[in-house]
């Protein structure tokens, strides 16, 4: 018997459905939590909301200014990162993830910001729809690459040289700019071969800022589908490595 389209959760349901169930598994009372940024985190932070109006007590570390305005409007807690030592859980979306539970990250324009509050965190916790995961990372979403503005079109030569077609993201007529000032270089490759080489080569070049390659960053990866059914990723990544026990870093 087939199924009606009525049945399956829209794109937007669907993020709403993952963001709601990370928030529900891993955010406790007196947590120290960091705030993603894009479609999908937008839900995560409206249900953070909803806990501290029924007395959560939580300090936040929002990934963008957007987020962080956002969370304010919620009557969220936003601290700067230096002031707590670390972050027990992130929430954030992704926008390819292979079956290593590697990362591309950075098409919401917050890649640095997201990459130094994952580093300060114990717990990141990555939601996406099933449409985000591939087999091989580059194969549908460009890597954004954050460079300064000096010089930037020699940056993006220097990129070009990696096979990839390096365009420079734009907001209407004029670059966009990040929270840092910066503008950001979104690359298309055919796939990535050499996830890890690829990230050491691109911070390598003068210019760059930081690259939207999250690898070994993600503690757990919760997918859902169209039929709301959500997995996490990590009980198969880590029987492949060996034991149930595996704490993926």
């Amino acid at each position: 018997m087939q199924t009606s389209e009525e049945e399956f959760l829209s794109p937007a349901d669907m993020k709403k459905v993952i963001a709601e169930e990370a928030v529900s598994r891993f955010i406790k009372d007196d947590m120290v939590v960091g705030l993603g940024t894009g479609s999908t985190s937008y839900f995560a932070i409206m249900k953070i909301g909803e806990l501290v109006s029924s007395g959560y007590n939580l300090k936040c570390v929002a990934t963008s200014l957007q987020s962080e305005k956002l969370a304010r409007s919620c009557g969220i807690n936003v601290v700067d990162l230096d002031e707590v030592s670390k972050i027990d859980v992130t929430i954030d979306g992704a926008d390819e993830v292979d079956p290593k539970m590697q990362l591309i990250k950075g098409l919401g324009g917050a890649l640095l910001r997201e990459k130094i509050v994952a580093a300060a965190t114990v717990k990141e916790v990555i939601v996406v729809g099933n449409d985000k995961i591939v087999d091989r990372l580059g194969t549908k979403a460009p890597l954004p690459v954050e460079v300064l503005p000096f010089g930037h079109k020699h940056t993006g030569h220097a990129l070009s040289k990696f096979g990839c077609d390096p365009v420079l993201r734009m907001a209407g007529d004029t670059p966009f700019i990040t929270d840092s000032g910066n503008y950001i270089y979104d690359c298309r490759f055919d796939h990535i071969e050499m996830p890890y080489h690829l990230e050491m080569a691109i911070n390598n070049i003068s210019g760059v800022v930081e690259n939207g390659l999250f690898l070994n960053t993600a503690y757990e990866v919760l997918v859902c589908d169209r039929r709301r059914n959500i997995t996490a990723m990590s009980d198969r990544v880590n029987k492949e490595l060996g034991g149930n026990n595996i704490r993926v870093l």
